[in-house]
């Protein structure tokens, strides 16, 4: 007696544990897999529908039988009721035997004892029949609620997975605006860049100084022979012709005094 109240307490354990774990398995499957889970799922309403629907298919073509005996026995009774008459004028005048009539009498006794069962199995068939027609109804309509309702989550899904892909495009967008911003001031490329870009203008800078210094006395001897030629050299504007015609044909201008004392 205590092994048996053993084994009942074991087995009750394992059904309540095993089945916990079984629907958080279950669950932790649906939650990973959520398309997967839902095309079980639908299998599984499918599969029952159409074993259900089998089921009914075999009850109508019982119940198609079971119709069809009551109806062949409600004729065959009707038939031999009406018979009852002539084979009553028929033994009276001594054409059949009592033993036939006898005979007819119990089958006719017999069937219509045996109607009540026919009429219940009917009836039973009938209503199993109904039974599972409204399973089958009730089925189909979950079916139908079912992939109304996975159509609409699908939808859903998909489009908070797009929510989540523009959402996580724009984080990386903002990341790459603050990640170029922080360049700007604070990348050690682009301040190397800078340093060397100045330290290279400074250079330039300095070679130009050295530059200067060196070219200034070419500039100073240019500036005084510059000088020389505007004090040796009178201003073409201001010669006269005589001038001019002497300068041309290369002898100098008497100087004034000397002319005056030739003349005199």
């Amino acid at each position: 007696m205590s092994n048996s109240n053993g084994w009942g307490l074991t087995a009750r354990l394992i059904s309540k544990h095993f089945g916990a774990l079984g629907e958080r398995v279950s669950e932790a499957i649906a939650n990973f897999d959520p398309e997967t889970a839902t095309e079980a799922d639908r299998d599984r309403l499918a599969d029952s529908l159409r074993s259900t629907a089998q089921k009914l298919a075999a009850a109508r073509a019982s119940f198609d039988k079971e119709a069809a005996d009551v109806v062949k026995l409600r004729q065959l009774i009707a038939t031999d009721e009406q018979a009852a008459g002539t084979l009553a004028e028929r033994l009276a005048s001594g054409k059949i035997s009592e033993a036939t009539i006898t005979l007819f009498c119990d089958e006719l006794e017999a069937n219509k004892q045996r109607m009540p069962q026919e009429l219940q199995e009917e009836a039973d068939a009938r209503q199993y029949m109904d039974e599972l027609q409204t399973i089958v109804d009730a089925l189909s309509k979950q079916l139908a609620e079912f992939d109304s309702a996975a159509k609409k989550a699908m939808q859903a899904l998909a489009s908070a997975r797009a929510q989540q892909d523009l959402q996580e495009l724009r984080a990386e967008r903002q990341a790459q605006l603050a990640g170029l911003s922080g360049m700007r001031g604070n990348s050690s490329a682009l301040n190397a860049l800078t340093r060397r870009a100045q330290a290279i203008n400074n250079e330039a800078a300095g070679l130009k100084i050295v530059t200067d210094i060196g070219q200034r006395p070419y500039q100073q001897a240019a500036e005084l022979e510059a000088i020389r030629k505007s004090v040796s050299q009178p201003a073409l504007g201001d010669e006269s012709a005589l001038a001019r015609l002497q300068r041309l044909s290369g002898r100098q201008a008497a100087a004034p005094a000397a002319l005056e004392m030739s003349k005199s």
